[in-house]
C-alpha cells in the first residue's frame, strides 16, 4: 500500500510538471514578430497619472549613465546595464507632465544646427529670428550606480524512473540614484534612491526510459526567461521621478495645480511605501514585528512515551501557555499541560506538567518564524486523576523546535516538537538500562497577543500628514 501511494504521488507530480512544460512550450516563438510600440510598466502608468503641477519645471539632464562599469557574465565586452539611461530619464520626465526637459546631452549638435539656421536665413535675407534657448531652473544628475548579480539563486526538481523536470531561478538587482540641484544656488534639493529586481527563470522537463528491450524513449522540452534589463532600469528611473515629484510637493519645492493630494490614492500609496521602506530588507521582505509584550496560548499536547516498556502509543491532551517577550528575538514561556502516557498492555498513566522555557526566534520580524526553545519543569504521574499531584513528581528538562505563523496583529498559529528527558528512571516505576525515561511531545495550537507592542525597525515619516 505504501509503495502504491508513493508511485501515485510521483505520477501526480510528473503530470503537473508535464502540464507546466506544455504551457511553457506554447509560449515558444515560431515566427518573426513585427515592430511594436514599447510596453508601459505599471510604474510608468502611475507616473503619467500624477496630478498636474501649477507650473511645469524646466529641467536639464546632461548625462544619466551606467556608473557600474559591469559587463555581462560570459558576454565579452557587452555591458550588463543599458547605456541609454539619459534617454530613459528624459522620457520619464516628459511623461510625468511635471517637467519641461531640455536638450543638454548633445547640446553641441543643437548649437551647430541653430548656427546653420541663422546662416541660411541670413543668406536668403530672411528676417525671422530664432527663439532663445530655454535655461533650466533645476539640474537633474545621478545614474545607475549598482548592478548586483545573483542576489538570490535556487531551484527545485524531481526525477523518478527517468521522468521528471526541474526549475531554476536567479534574481539580479539594479539601483538608481537621482538628485535635483538648484541652478541658482547649486543646492542639492532632493536625492531619491530606487531599486528593481531582475528575474531570470529556467524550466525544463524530460523523459528517458526503455519502453521495451532495445528501444529507448527520450524527450525533453524547456524554456528560459530573462526579464529585460532595460525594462527594469526604466521602472527604477520612473519610480525615482515619481518620488522626486511627491517629495518635492511635500517640501514645498513645487506646487500642485489643484488640491488633489488628499484624494489621490497614488500619492497616499507612495507615502505608505516610504514609511515602510526602513522595514523592507534587501530581498524585498517586510521586516515588521507584529507581536505584543504578552501572549496566551492554547494547544493540543500529544505525548509519546519512551521508557522501559515497549509498544508505546501517542496520547493527546491539552496545554495552556503564557508568554512574556523580552525583545523581538527572546522571550520566556510558561506551560501547563494535562495528558497521558501509554505502552500497550504494560503501562498507562495520567500526567500533568508545569515548565518554564526560554524561546529564541530566528526571524522575529517575518510573518512566519521558526523558533527554538528549551527549559526545565516538573511532571506528575497521577494514577487516579490528572489533577492529583500527590502521587509521583519528577523533574525534567526539554529542548525543541517549532514554527509560528502570524494571522494578524493579535492571533497566530504554531506547531512544535520537543524532546523531554526525565531526571530519573522511575517515571514508569521500573528502573532498567543505562538511560532515564523520556518522551516526545508534539503541539499544535493558537496564540493571542496583548499588551504593548514590541519595538519594530525605525519608521520614516514624511514631514506633512496629509491624511488628517
Amino acid at each position: 500500500m505504501g509503495k502504491r501511494l508513493l508511485k501515485s504521488w510521483f505520477a501526480l507530480v510528473g503530470c503537473l510538471l508535464i502540464l507546466q512544460s506544455c504551457g511553457t512550450f506554447m509560449q515558444q516563438p515560431v515566427q518573426s514578430e513585427q515592430a511594436r510600440i514599447g510596453e508601459d510598466t505599471q510604474t510608468a502608468i502611475d507616473l503619467k497619472n500624477l496630478p498636474p503641477p501649477k507650473d511645469k519645471i524646466v529641467a536639464a539632464v546632461y548625462q544619466f549613465r551606467d556608473q557600474t562599469g559591469q559587463y555581462k557574465t560570459g558576454g565579452g565586452f557587452s555591458t550588463a546595464v543599458t547605456q541609454g539611461g539619459t534617454s530613459i530619464l528624459l522620457k520619464a520626465l516628459k511623461d510625468s507632465g511635471w517637467f519641461i526637459p531640455i536638450e543638454r546631452e548633445n547640446v553641441n549638435n543643437l548649437l551647430n544646427e541653430r548656427k546653420i539656421v541663422r546662416n541660411t536665413r541670413a543668406q536668403f535675407n530672411a528676417n525671422q529670428g530664432l527663439k532663445p534657448l530655454l535655461y533650466a531652473s533645476v539640474l537633474l544628475e545621478g545614474g545607475i550606480i549598482s548592478y548586483d548579480q545573483n542576489i538570490i539563486t535556487g531551484g527545485a526538481g524531481l526525477r523518478y524512473f527517468g521522468a521528471g523536470g526541474s526549475e531554476q531561478y536567479r534574481q539580479d538587482r539594479v539601483t538608481v540614484y537621482l538628485r535635483a540641484i538648484s541652478v541658482q544656488t547649486g543646492e542639492v534639493l532632493k536625492v531619491i534612491y530606487t531599486s528593481k529586481t531582475i528575474l531570470s527563470q529556467s524550466v525544463d522537463i524530460g523523459l528517458f526510459r526503455f519502453v521495451s528491450f532495445g528501444k529507448l524513449l527520450e524527450t525533453e522540452t524547456g524554456l528560459t526567461y530573462n526579464e529585460p534589463t532595460q525594462i527594469a532600469v526604466s521602472e527604477a528611473i520612473s519610480k525615482a521621478v515619481q518620488g522626486m515629484i511627491i517629495e518635492g510637493i511635500d517640501d514645498n519645492l513645487w506646487n500642485l495645480g489643484e488640491r488633489r493630494f488628499e484624494a489621490d490614492e497614488q500619492i497616499r500609496a507612495y507615502k505608505k511605501e516610504k514609511e515602510e521602506a526602513p522595514q523592507i530588507d534587501l530581498l524585498g521582505k517586510k521586516q515588521d514585528n507584529r507581536r505584543k509584550k504578552y501572549s496566551a496560548g492554547f494547544s493540543t499536547s500529544s505525548l509519546l512515551y519512551s521508557g522501559d516498556y515497549p509498544n508505546a502509543r501517542v496520547r493527546t491532551g491539552i496545554e495552556l501557555s503564557f508568554n512574556y517577550e523580552l525583545n523581538p528575538t527572546l522571550g520566556f514561556q510558561a506551560n501547563y499541560g494535562i495528558s497521558s502516557m501509554e505502552a500497550e498492555r504494560f503501562y498507562f498513566s495520567n500526567v500533568s506538567y508545569l515548565e518554564a522555557n526560554l524561546v529564541y526566534r530566528a526571524l522575529p520580524y517575518d510573518i512566519f518564524t521558526p523558533y527554538a526553545f528549551g527549559g526545565f519543569g516538573i511532571i506528575t504521574e497521577n494514577d487516579k486523576h490528572p489533577l492529583d499531584f500527590a502521587v509521583h513528581t519528577f523533574t525534567k528538562a526539554n529542548i525543541g523546535l517549532g514554527g509560528e505563523l502570524m494571522l494578524n496583529d493579535r492571533f497566530s498559529v504554531r506547531a512544535s516538537l520537543d524532546y523531554n528527558v526525565i531526571l530519573s528512571d522511575n517515571l514508569d516505576r521500573v528502573e532498567q538500562g543505562r538511560y532515564n525515561d523520556f518522551y516526545w511531545r508534539g503541539n499544535v495550537g493558537v496564540k493571542y497577543y496583548f499588551g504593548a507592542p514590541l519595538p519594530s525597525k525605525r519608521k520614516f515619516k514624511l514631514k506633512k500628514d496629509y491624511d488628517k
